[in-house]
């Protein structure tokens, strides 16, 4: 059993339990429709799944998580589920910032010390250091004969983040039960503390050069730049799906859904660099980006079961109102081996557009606009993730899995012409990742 997908850590510093919560409870959501599309058994013990995953981006950034699920089935096909993940991320990541031919200099988050960046490498604060928890309850159950439904909760907290998030799915059974429709909705709650508090929008960095007369007129200065101390985010989710049993061999899924963000969507961290006509950058901005984002989606996943094979497909169309348009087409197909011994390849592909306001920097001629991010994450990039996973069943329903995957991803050109020196170094560098996880079932 896959417990735990790559994504959300590739990214860089702002990762799993800030953009990825939305996303999350709506998989939680179909998660639970698609669980209740058999008969399950009644499982006089709990079961549980278990995986650790190792994620490293070389000189980045890298993470180790670890998971742990626990599931039970009571009489009336009544079900609980707990999920506990925990994860550490190390290493350094980009901070938005254009590379330049000399070593730069830039201020700590808290605004105490400073770091520097190599010449002629993209600028990469080496100061980040996270541990993530976060835990899931979820009870579903038939509610009648033709009906069921799910309700969950949700806690992630992080050193700058903690999120709170709740959800509930109603199902409806048609068709001797092969075709099933479900509406999801789910509402989360976060707040953001930034370290060092919260930046004003496109507000100049600080950075002690040797101008300040004292270290009293640089902290002075630092204050300046901060708006508050932190900020909230909610988000609200809804999902309509439909799956339907083709016959004992294919099963089919359709869904829909619609997200509204509202709050704190900035990445504090996060700066955008302007230059003059040499390509010298002259001064850094903390970003700036909308307050509300409204997303639609579109998700459609099979499963066809050949003789000695599993064949699992889907693809994703997702579009929102900052202009990121963004598809997904994943593929993996279990060989059985034998009857306890399978392997399962496994290839996804990914390609986004730029938001509206993304810029990999400012000439320090233009006019600023109000919003601005040099983010790649937000900018338009190409993905790919290949890899292959082994897994054996072992006596009294055990089973464990090993699971090897290389990512890379590749930020593409905007199309903004890079002036002076700015032009003969690298604003687009690949990411390469390589994900090991190990899970046991028993």
């Amino acid at each position: 059993m896959q417990l735990i997908k790559s994504e959300g850590k590739k990214n860089g510093k702002r990762k799993t339990g800030k953009k990825a919560k939305a996303a999350h409870v709506t998989s939680t959501l179909l998660a639970a429709s698609c669980a209740l599309l058999g008969n399950p058994t009644i499982a006089d013990d709990w079961e549980f799944d278990t995986a650790i995953m190792y994620y490293s981006e070389g000189d980045r950034v890298s993470a180790l998580e670890g998971i742990v699920q626990a599931k039970k089935t009571f009489k009336n096909y009544r079900e609980f589920s707990a999920k506990f993940v925990a994860d550490s991320l190390t290493g350094a990541s980009a901070n938005g910032a254009v590379p330049q031919a000399e070593p730069q200099t830039f201020t700590r988050p808290s605004g105490n010390g400073q770091y520097t960046s190599n010449a002629g490498e993209t600028p990469l604060d080496d100061t980040f250091k996270d541990t993530r928890y976060q835990l899931n309850l979820q009870w579903s159950q038939p509610l009648s004969e033709r009906y069921i439904g799910s309700t969950g909760i949700q806690f992630s907290t992080e050193y700058d983040y903690l999120s709170v998030a709740v959800n509930g799915m109603l199902g409806r059974y048609f068709n001797n039960k092969n075709t099933t429709i479900n509406m999801g909705v789910s509402y989360a709650s976060d707040t953001i503390d930034p370290v060092g508090g919260k930046p004003a929008a496109l507000s100049d960095l600080v950075i002690d050069n040797g101008q300040f007369s004292s270290q009293e007129a640089f902290n002075t200065a630092f204050a300046d730049s901060r708006e508050s101390s932190s900020d909230t985010k909610t988000t609200l989710d809804w999902v309509l799906g439909v799956s339907q049993v083709i016959n004992r061999k294919w099963i089919t899924q359709f869904n829909i859904g619609l997200s509204e963000v509202s709050g704190y969507q900035t990445d504090p961290y996060k700066f955008v660099s302007i230059v003059d006509d040499a390509g010298i950058a002259v001064r850094h901005l903390h970003e700036s980006r909308p307050d509300s984002r409204t997303k639609q989606s579109f998700y459609s996943q099979s499963k066809y079961h050949f003789k000695n094979g599993i064949w699992d497909a889907s693809y994703r169309l997702s579009n929102d109102d900052w202009g990121v348009q963004s598809h997904t087409l994943e593929t993996r197909y279990r060989f059985l081996l034998s009857q306890n011994r399978y392997i399962e390849p496994h290839i996804r592909l990914y390609q986004q557009s730029e938001a509206d306001f993304y810029t990999p920097f400012y000439n320090e001629h233009e006019t600023l606009t109000d919003f601005a991010s040099a983010d790649y994450r937000i900018g338009k990039l190409n993905t790919y993730t290949i890899g292959i996973r082994y897994g054996m069943k072992l006596s009294k329903g055990r089973e464990y899995g090993l699971r090897l995957e290389y990512y890379n991803q590749t930020p593409q050109d905007a199309g903004k012409t890079a002036p002076g020196a700015l032009s003969t170094l690298d604003l687009y560098p690949s990411v390469d990742a390589l994900v090991v996880q190990f899970d046991y079932h028993f």
